[in-house]
């Protein structure tokens, strides 16, 4: 038996391939299906089921695809409806893969259909649990997605998913592996672990939403609080995995044709097409094409793509680091993204050449800040997550999170310059040109944010919640 999790990083996602005497299970896999196809072919071995937790949220599965060249059995957990051929199992529902089994586990509360997969070994043993979104290591799953597609309310799925727990995951050996399909920087959970791989015993200990005393009101209570609203592509994602969507192969094609600066711009014009850069942002703010919008390919790429980028069906023009332009497709992709229209062949370099008009962001140090806020008491606007400017921000900061921008627009001044700040400077680039192409351009970043800040002497606070007060 081998058990391969496969970590996307930028999903903080889990995908799964376990092998058996020739057979395999992928259990949530990503949009570009070839690497499981290679992985089964080294082993000698094919692939038999491909095992969904659940219809995920926040990216585009490959199952239809894996199905389509492969041949396996798409299997969902009961409650679930598709468009495509697959199997929807029953609670309790064994699967055979080679000398293991899997065995399907019912566990609403995530969503109506959220299943996990129990694997025992050749001696029937109890081995692992892949848990889905139903039990992270150190959080469970939200349970507000499913309001969100207009079906229960929060608290009633959070009720199903406080008896789940304790029906079907609870009850299991302290020893049995934990594989769960995301760790920390996911927007499915609200506290998970950095670990991506544990045990039932050790998350009975640790994690807050499995306390054995916890009622079902206190647990209802824990798991809803505190929840920031889910990014707006996650029922679009849910749409496609349910539906069916295009094939990688057909969205690479489209999308990996490189253009001329003459052509890039005709397309732009005629598509009304987003200009998205992703190089670096030390690169984009030196130099790059009036109105486009900077997200980075080596920060948190697709869940940002998904978050502000508000049509799924957006026609996109790239403008990449060169070689990397079907990495950046294929992560869109992943995100349901599959509207690429090209790429400006020979990067931004191509487009300077082309004697075409520039813009460019001004970035200061973080000394610099704290000397203009001292002297002139200049705006300040941090655009890190509520949490992050509550545990301490300059004083009179406003905080204007990134995620949410768009709702903050008239905040800003025309009349008069502010600085922009995030952590570590990529968020407040996606921010500066956001708000550029706006039509704000009185604006100037804080290079690497408030990791610096704070090693200045400019005056800082925390947030103190009103209950600590006396």
């Amino acid at each position: 038996m081998k058990i391969e999790q496969i970590y996307t990083g930028c999903l903080a996602q889990g995908a799964y391939y376990i092998e058996s005497n020739g057979e395999v299970a992928i259990i949530d896999p990503l949009r570009e299906v070839a690497p499981y196809i290679e992985r089964a072919k080294k082993d000698n071995a094919k692939i038999k089921y491909i095992f969904e937790t659940h219809f995920h949220a926040d990216f585009v599965s490959g199952h239809v695809t894996l199905a389509e060249k492969t041949g396996a059995t798409i299997v969902y957990g009961p409650n679930a409806e598709t468009n495509f051929a697959s199997h929807t199992a029953k609670d309790g529902e064994v699967f055979q893969l080679g000398d293991i089994t899997f065995t399907v586990l019912h566990t609403p509360g995530h969503t109506m259909e959220s299943s996990c997969y129990l694997l025992k070994d050749n001696k029937g043993k109890e081995y692992a649990l892949f848990s889905g979104d139903t039990l992270f290591l150190g959080d469970v799953g939200r349970p507000d997605l499913a309001q969100k597609m207009g079906e229960l309310t929060e608290a009633d799925l959070a009720g199903f998913l406080y008896t789940s727990l304790r029906t079907k995951v609870m009850t299991l050996a302290d020893d049995v592996i934990v594989y769960p399909a995301h760790g920390a920087g996911s927007a499915c959970g609200k506290n998970l672990s950095k670990e991506t791989v544990g045990t039932i015993g050790n998350q009975k200990e640790t994690n807050y939403a499995l306390r054995a005393d916890m009622t079902k009101e206190e647990f209802i209570k824990e798991v809803t609080d505190g929840l920031l609203p889910p990014p707006a592509y996650f029922p679009l994602n849910v749409k496609l995995n349910k539906e069916g969507y295009e094939s990688i192969d057909a969205v690479i094609k489209k999308g990996a044709v490189g253009l001329s600066a003459a052509e890039f711009e005709q397309i732009a014009n005629e598509h009304n097409a987003l200009i998205l850069d992703v190089r670096h942002q030390s690169e984009f703010i030196k130099g790059f094409i009036p109105q486009s919008i900077f997200i980075g390919i080596d920060g948190g790429f697709a869940p940002w793509v998904g978050a502000l980028i508000k049509d799924i069906e957006q026609p996109i023009l790239l403008v990449a680091p060169e070689g990397r332009e079907e990495e950046v497709i294929i992560r869109l992709s992943r995100v349901g993204f599959d509207n690429t229209l090209g790429y400006l062949q020979g990067s931004f370099d191509a487009w300077v050449k082309a004697g075409k008009e520039t813009d460019s962001i001004v970035s200061v140090s973080a000394g610099t800040l704290a000397q203009e806020v001292k002297e002139h008491q200049v705006p300040v606007f941090d655009v890190r997550k509520p949490g992050e400017y509550e545990s301490e921000h300059v004083v009179n900061a406003t905080n204007t999170p990134l995620d949410y921008l768009n709702n903050y627009i008239s905040e800003f001044p025309t009349d008069k310059t502010f600085y922009l700040h995030c952590a570590g400077g990529y968020r407040s680039v996606i921010a500066a040109s956001i708000l550029k192409a706006r039509g704000i351009h009185n604006l100037i970043d804080v290079a690497e944010g408030y990791s610096s800040i704070q090693l200045t002497d400019i005056e800082k606070t925390a947030y103190v919640c009103p209950s600590t007060l006396k």
